[in-house]
């Protein structure tokens, strides 16, 4: 367990408010005039966020008219613009047509966009850097077209991650101050950090609830979590091209359209396949065949396929995601369930089955000689915390802080390992305070809210200086 021992008159004297700890450390500080994003994340990793509403619904354009995304469509799977059947409401005027998103907006007129006729009827232009140039969208009939920049601000918060990937793992000057706290007041930070972890997952999950619906962001979350860490993003890729509502109406071909749409499925696979897995692969083309025009794309999924374990490799993930989909009210009934419980669903999680999948890793893998897992209890754990258990704390009444602290992880990623050594000194200092899935979470939130928005290498980082305080 955590140290317990001593410190109430602490929390007492000054109550921990980790958003006013983080205003005072970077708010103050001249590291502030860092660029927020130098280098703008991949286009397809900003058309995704778009689309699960992660930067809100409601805009000003650059002239000052307000516009609101009412429907933000479907992604295009051709040449064109990037969403259809898009609709907005346009300083009170009705408009449907396609949206198109690029990372800046001169794009607009380098792709030559401005002289094609599949991008007609775009309603609404979206680009990620703001430029001392003014860019004038038009279609090639000469009409203006709306234009929308995100903030770097906006961009930031919608992230969700820090400008740097790692940081150094070893002590950092966090280490003093934290030794100095006793124990309940340590316990009293990470609780803070955690409850904010919490409520910035809940505000996305709500967001993506907003523009898609319940399910939808739901499927998304699950695929999201079963990509982690290389492949999330093209595993959320996936949940927005094949969606549940795709699947309403062909329920026998859901695994083949998902394995088709993640482009692991070829005409003559099953031909070089042999025994069980070519009778697998065959009945799965011949599904995907039938549907292939409706679903396929030319935008291929940028998928991490080398240096991947083989319980992580992307066909076992796409498999994971098809055996929820065929079973979703059941998967769908316990997530959301209310009260919530965890139990139930690694429980639920821990009992799928599929029969090819829990005997092999890949599409072209021999079979194994021990069944594995569809869903292992360490994914199951990652979806809870990162996911159901944040949203349970702020609907479900039956379920709060402390019983999301009871949750228990016996494996420790990278990122909470280094988070441990960076504010702790050494991975057996961090031990006790990396047991509970509230105490990872929070270690994560600390160590990307400071130590990777820290580019002087702790150096000049204020946030040692700040937790000293707090105890003065």
């Amino acid at each position: 367990e955590a140290p317990s021992a001593g410190g109430e008159e602490f929390l007492t004297n000054r109550t921990m408010d980790y958003v006013s700890l983080l205003d005072s450390v970077w708010k103050s500080s001249s590291m502030m005039s860092e660029p927020i994003w130098p280098i703008l994340p991949a286009e397809l990793e900003l058309q995704a966020l778009w689309f699960a509403g992660a930067f809100g619904r409601d805009f000003s354009t650059i002239d000052g008219q307000s516009v609101r995304v009412v429907q933000f469509g479907e992604w295009n799977r051709g040449a064109g613009p990037d969403f259809q059947q898009a609709a907005i409401v346009l300083d009170g005027v009705d408009f449907t047509g396609a949206l198109e998103l690029d990372p800046h907006a001169a794009d607009w007129e380098n792709h030559q966009h401005a002289t094609n006729p599949a991008y007609r009827n775009v309603v609404l232009h979206v680009s990620f850097r703001a430029e001392d140039r003014v860019h004038f969208i038009r279609n090639d009939v000469h009409r203006q077209i709306p234009q929308v920049v995100i903030s770097h601000e906006a961009l930031a918060l919608a992230l969700l991650r820090p400008r740097r990937e790692t940081a150094i793992a070893r002590s950092g000057r966090c280490v003093a101050p934290l030794q100095a706290m006793p124990p309940v007041v340590v316990n009293a930070l990470l609780r803070e950090a955690a409850e904010h972890r919490a409520m910035l997952k809940t505000r996305r999950f709500l967001q993506t609830a907003d523009v898609h619906g319940r399910d939808a962001a739901l499927f998304q979350a699950v695929a999201q979590t079963l990509g982690y860490r290389s492949n999330a993003l093209p595993m959320q890729l996936l949940a927005q091209r094949a969606t549940l509502k795709n699947f309403r109406d062909l329920p026998d071909a859901v695994e083949a359209i998902l394995f088709g749409c993640s482009g692991f499925l070829s005409a003559d696979m099953h031909e070089k396949a042999v025994g069980w897995t070519r009778d697998y692969l065959s009945e799965l083309w011949q599904a995907w065949w039938k549907h292939r025009g409706n679903f396929e794309s030319t935008r291929p999924i940028p998928w991490k396929m080398h240096g991947q374990r083989p319980a992580n490799h992307p066909h076992r993930r796409v498999a994971a995601l098809a055996v929820l989909a065929k079973h979703w009210p059941a998967f769908r009934k316990v997530a959301l369930a209310r009260p919530f419980s965890a139990k139930r669903v690694i429980e639920h999680l821990a009992a799928l089955e599929h029969p090819f999948w829990q005997k092999h890793h890949t599409l072209a893998s021999s079979a194994t000689p021990q069944e594995i897992a569809i869903f292992g209890k360490s994914q199951a754990l990652e979806l809870i915390a990162n996911h159901l258990a944040p949203l349970a704390l702020q609907e479900d009444a039956n379920f709060d802080y402390e019983k999301f602290a009871t949750l228990r992880s016996s494996t420790i990623n990278e990122k909470v390992r280094r988070a441990g050594i960076r504010l702790f000194g050494s991975e057996i200092l961090a031990k006790p305070w990396q047991k509970t899935l509230t105490h990872q979470q929070a270690l994560l939130q600390i160590y990307r809210d400071f130590c990777l928005e820290d580019f002087s290498d702790c150096a000049q980082c204020p946030f040692p200086e700040q937790l000293a305080q707090w105890q003065t």
